[in-house]
């Protein structure tokens, strides 16, 4: 048996936005004063979900908490530099409140209205749209076969995901979080607690607590304790394109169909860009992410054309001629119950903690999550926003986090 050759009070398995954020709430609590190592095997973060999706935020959601979730999350984005300036240096993230709007059919219409009331209730602000004014708002918008659509008038939009990421991990490191380089390949356990955790080279670290944020290599590494998770790492696709036509004042728009779209920079000779994509429309189009494969980065254009903007350009006749630009694929960590995060300790192993499947969600989620975890790490429980229904529990029992708003 390898020797454990230090010790730390929190190891945290991936050092991502989700790990990163753990490990800044843990260093600034002031009632914590352990030791913490974030092992991360891949500091370039080449296939990480941080680095690779589109970085937005929403409190479109039709569940309490993850509504609450992303409310303070914005409240933390607005106020970055209140928490993440290091040296007085203020991150530059690039928030833009440019809003989601979900559109509906009549067949949608009840959904997205039940959503709406739920999300006020929770003191989101966003509003409701009937079809002309809709057409009134967004006059670029084919209002034809539409009932209704919610609109985000604020707290909505998108960010710079990597200068976040860079942000938590300067931070963290700022604090006295210990950063390395290696990957953890399984957990040490003993009467029904994790006690170590094995490292790639043979060595170990033993542990007070352990995260696992491992991202895509997630539910491989819950197993190696005992604990079955259904998350899977699933491929998805950005295309870019430019659009000449006038779609001012476009904000992240999900279509009835799934496909989405939200502008990106500013507009130029060359038209507006944007970029966009859709959920996978078939079973045979829902493959899994592999890092091991030479074609995981391969992006399906054809998919493009078919999911994204056949659809799109229904929705947005400016759309019917543009110039598709670069695209390309990451991983998507699905929980397969119910496209929800499994957040908190798990049961049966209290000292392990998980932090996975955030299914497309994690950047917004980061910072509740990691403050919600540092608080159970360091109090034994949540303080400000009980994370209970995203708990391990509702996965054993097979009762899913009903969400109807997942793109």
């Amino acid at each position: 048996m390898p020797p454990v050759s230090e010790t730390a009070d929190v190891v945290i398995c991936g050092g991502a936005a989700i790990g990163s954020s753990v490990a800044y709430h843990l260093a600034a609590d002031p009632g914590f004063s352990g030791k913490v190592v974030v092992i991360e095997k891949d500091p370039t973060y080449r296939y990480s979900a941080s680095a690779l999706s589109a970085a937005s935020i929403r409190q479109q959601f039709s569940s309490a908490v993850n509504i609450r979730i992303s409310l303070h999350g914005i409240g933390f984005l607005r106020s970055i530099g209140e928490h993440l300036a290091v040296d007085g240096e203020v991150p530059a993230i690039d928030l833009h409140e440019g809003g989601y709007l979900y559109l509906a059919d009549a067949d949608g219409a009840k959904i997205l209205e039940a959503n709406q009331r739920l999300q006020q209730q929770e003191g989101a602000d966003i509003a409701l749209y009937a079809a002309d004014m809709l057409r009134s708002k967004f006059p670029w918008l084919n209002t034809d076969d539409l009932a209704c659509g919610t609109y985000g008038v604020s707290g909505e939009g998108w960010f710079d995901g990597w200068a976040l990421l860079q942000a938590f991990r300067k931070k963290a490191r700022s604090l006295g979080v210990d950063y390395r380089q290696g990957e953890v390949i399984s957990y040490v356990t003993e009467g029904g607690r994790v006690t170590a955790v094995e490292l790639a080279d043979g060595s170990r670290i033993a542990c007070g607590a352990v995260v696992n944020a491992s991202g895509t290599h997630g539910a491989r590494l819950a197993a190696t304790a005992g604990i079955d998770i259904p998350v899977k790492s699933m491929k998805r696709y950005i295309f870019t394109f430019t659009c000449k036509g006038d779609v001012g004042n476009c904000p992240l728009l999900i279509d009835t169909t799934g496909a989405w779209c939200r502008p990106e920079g500013q507009r130029t000779a060359e038209g507006q860009l944007f970029i966009g994509s859709c959920s996978p429309l078939t079973p045979e189009q829902d493959v899994e992410w592999v890092e091991t494969d030479p074609t995981v980065e391969d992006v399906d254009w054809p998919f493009f054309e078919e999911a994204v903007w056949m659809p799109l350009a229904h929705r947005i006749p400016a759309f019917e001629q543009i110039r598709p630009g670069r695209a390309w694929a990451g991983p998507y960590d699905m929980c397969g119950l119910d496209h929800n995060a499994i957040v908190g300790p798990a049961v049966g192993m209290p000292n392990l903690y998980l932090a996975n499947g955030f299914s497309g969600h994690g950047l917004q989620q980061s910072p509740a999550v990691g403050r919600g975890l540092a608080e159970h790490i360091a109090h034994g429980g949540y303080r400000s926003l009980d994370l209970a229904d995203l708990g391990h529990a509702r996965i054993l029992a097979g009762r899913p986090l009903a969400e109807a708003n997942i793109i």
